[in-house]
């Protein structure tokens, strides 16, 4: 199963739930189970079929490049965090 850190910024959605584990082969996935344990925090991850544009993904350290679809290992850690532009 992978261990998805929720950010403060979505404990409110998850009812102060800080970690969770999901079984899951890609981002879409994991964000499909946090959607049906935590109804309406998809909404704070998704738009127009995306990840936010002011988040960015990481599977076990690693920036999702591939959004929705980066693959989830069985053992993966999955952060979502604001994404940090520059200039």
């Amino acid at each position: 199963m992978a261990r998805v850190f929720v950010p403060t910024m979505l404990q409110a959605t998850t009812g102060g739930v800080k970690e969770i584990e999901v079984a899951a082969r890609n981002v879409r996935q994991v964000i499909e189970q946090l959607d049906e344990r935590f109804p309406g925090i998809a909404n704070r991850l998704i738009e127009d079929g995306e990840i936010r544009s002011n988040l960015a993904v990481a599977v076990d350290g690693e920036v999702a490049r591939m959004g929705l679809m980066e693959r989830v290992g069985e053992n993966a850690e999955i952060h979502f965090v604001p994404a940090i532009g520059g200039g």
